[in-house]
């Protein structure tokens, strides 16, 4: 493989999966050390664990405290925002939040607020009104912190926008991650010229996703796995472009050696990056790589 140099800017380690848990069954050991030297061997640099509760974003922060190339995120995801109000004191809930963001922040490992944002497909979770409450709430998060925001939208770009425009003085950047919307929504996030793109395998699913991506600047895109979720599957219309492959193995005959199938992984950040150069037809990897890097480090690791 090239030498190129990648930042895995999502990954969800407190996931079951990566302690070899699937749907509540243990089907091998926990295996995140054996996953990160996959990741390094690719020309992974950097990883965020992305926090979506309090608790998971504390288990996070635990996770990047492992090992001086991982990171992590502090926030409630759009699906969960129920919790601010179940803890009964929904004030107190946002304090424990600043509070292990301020930590996470002197520890050199706290990179950003969030999960959070707006998901409409999943409103069985959470109704829209408490999303909307306390997706602006944790803006305050990223003006007391300084920190950039990590943003997830899903079948809610209006609302979305219209909070992020509202509140656009509160926070230095952000990325709208994991993005799956139209070539519409791209444009209005990309109005917003603090905001990047962040794309993974679900972002490349389609014929249409792949033309969304091809409109979105290099310049204003980032590069994730969202795993163990959003793998590149061969039914996807990218699948094409994809270069680098690893042996992979059912949960069932876990083998160190291979990637679990069906369980996406920080080493697979170099196919999204090649399906992105694919479709966009462009043959200087390593261009594309420096841009991409640049753009991430200057959101989340300006120091």
């Amino acid at each position: 493989m090239a030498n190129v140099r990648m930042i895995d800017i999502a990954v969800n380690f407190t996931d079951g999966m990566f302690k070899g848990i699937y749907n509540g069954k243990q089907r091998h050991v926990s295996d995140i050390a054996t996953v990160l030297s996959r990741a390094w061997s690719a020309g992974v640099e950097r990883i965020i664990v992305i926090g979506g509760s309090l608790e998971e974003s504390k288990e996070a922060l635990s996770v990047a405290e492992t090992d001086g190339r991982l990171f992590c995120t502090v926030g409630v995801h759009p699906t969960r925002c129920n919790e601010f109000e179940e803890s009964g004191n929904p004030e107190k809930h946002f304090q424990a939040l600043l509070s292990l963001a301020k930590e996470g922040v002197e520890k050199g490992k706290v990179v950003a607020v969030g999960e959070c944002g707006l998901d409409y497909d999943r409103l069985h979770f959470c109704p829209p009104e408490i999303q909307k409450k306390y997706f602006e709430k944790q803006f305050e998060l990223a003006y007391i912190t300084k920190l950039p925001m990590f943003l997830h939208m899903r079948a809610a770009s209006e609302d979305f926008c219209e909070i992020v425009e509202r509140n656009k003085n509160r926070f230095s950047a952000g990325v709208t991650h994991s993005f799956t919307g139209t070539a519409e929504d791209r444009d209005k996030l990309l109005l917003f010229n603090n905001i990047y793109i962040g794309i993974n395998g679900c972002s490349l699913k389609t014929a249409e996703n792949l033309g969304v991506v091809r409109g979105i600047p290099v310049e204003r895109m980032m590069i994730e796995t969202d795993s163990p979720y959003c793998e590149i599957k061969n039914t996807h219309a990218g699948i094409n472009f994809v270069k680098s492959t690893w042996p992979s193995k059912k949960k069932e005959k876990y083998d160190q050696e291979c990637i679990v199938k069906g369980r996406n992984e920080p080493c697979l950040v170099r196919q999204v990056l090649e399906v992105v150069a694919g479709c966009k037809g462009i043959n200087d990897l390593d261009q594309l790589t420096r841009t991409l890097y640049h753009n991430t480090c200057r959101v989340f690791f300006p120091s």
